[in-house]
């Protein structure tokens, strides 16, 4: 079974927000977090997809799904290049990932 870890961006008010998960169906996933039926912590937002990878089990991608979620620098590295690419300024210079 093929699953996925993903990193999800949003810009707010104050801060650019993160959020990490893993799933089978990325697209259906990201659907679901933008149309208020994902984690609570995601409605209200308009998500974008900053970053996936491909593991072959369920495990493997739960451990690096616990993993990115302590690794704040890099997911603060996904939102920088993603804020350069879309060429806009994150909210302030410390994102709340």
């Amino acid at each position: 079974m093929t699953c996925f870890v993903y990193v999800l961006g949003s810009a707010g008010k104050a801060r650019y927000l993160t959020y990490v998960g893993w799933t089978l169906d990325v697209e259906r996933r990201l659907a679901q977090h933008n149309n208020g039926s994902g984690a609570r912590s995601t409605r209200g937002r308009n998500w974008i997809l900053l970053h996936v990878e491909q593991y072959a089990t369920r495990q493997e991608a739960m451990s690096r799904e616990w993993h990115l979620k302590r690794d704040r620098a890099f997911r603060k590295s996904l939102v920088r290049r993603a804020t350069a690419a879309a060429n806009i300024s994150a909210p302030h210079s410390g994102t709340d990932c």
